[in-house]
């Protein structure tokens, strides 16, 4: 029996310098060009290796995605954009997560809040006040099919985030 593993991780730091951008569109800022790349080298030691990569079809989510796939050299050309995880509420991402195929141990997500945040705090109850923007929640289930993930609580979780001084995730579980 396989584990499960599901990495959130919020968009980078978006811009709001261009008002007539709509929401979808807006790119990500200067801290977010800085702040994506870290993450991803950071993961990229933590020996993260996705099977699939989900993202949000928002540019600044799509862009964060782009970044980090390069840095734990996924494919950027098999991520996979996915309009229902554009603000996607508790619901929206549990549905997602029991629809997710078994074959994959390990998958790779990346969205907003205040989505990300409800569902590790209110779902799996994580002490997280907030995930910031590129922040990374990685949670372990024991379970082999995804439809179990939802449901039950996760057997390990590991949050990091650009501002950790550390460099290391925390474990929160």
């Amino acid at each position: 029996m396989a584990d499960k593993e599901l990495i959130l991780v919020r968009h980078a730091k978006s811009s709001w310098g261009d008002p007539s951008l709509a929401d979808h569109d807006r790119p990500l800022n200067k801290r977010g060009e800085r702040n994506a790349p870290e993450m991803g080298i950071r993961l990229t030691a933590s020996g993260v290796r996705p099977e699939a990569m989900f993202t949000s079809t928002a540019v600044r989510a799509a862009t964060t995605a782009e970044i980090v796939a390069e840095a734990i050299e996924f494919p950027q050309d098999e991520i996979v954009r996915e309009p229902g995880l554009y603000h996607a509420d508790i619901g929206e991402w549990l549905a997602w997560v029991t629809g997710l195929d078994d074959v994959w141990n390990t998958v790779m997500a990346f969205g907003h809040n205040p989505g990300i945040t409800e569902l590790v705090a209110g779902v799996w109850g994580l002490p997280v006040q907030n995930v910031p923007t590129c922040g990374v929640v990685s949670l372990r289930f024991e379970v082999p099919e995804w439809k179990n993930a939802a449901a039950g609580k996760p057997a390990a979780a590991l949050f990091d985030y650009p501002k950790n001084e550390m460099g290391i995730s925390e474990r929160l579980l």
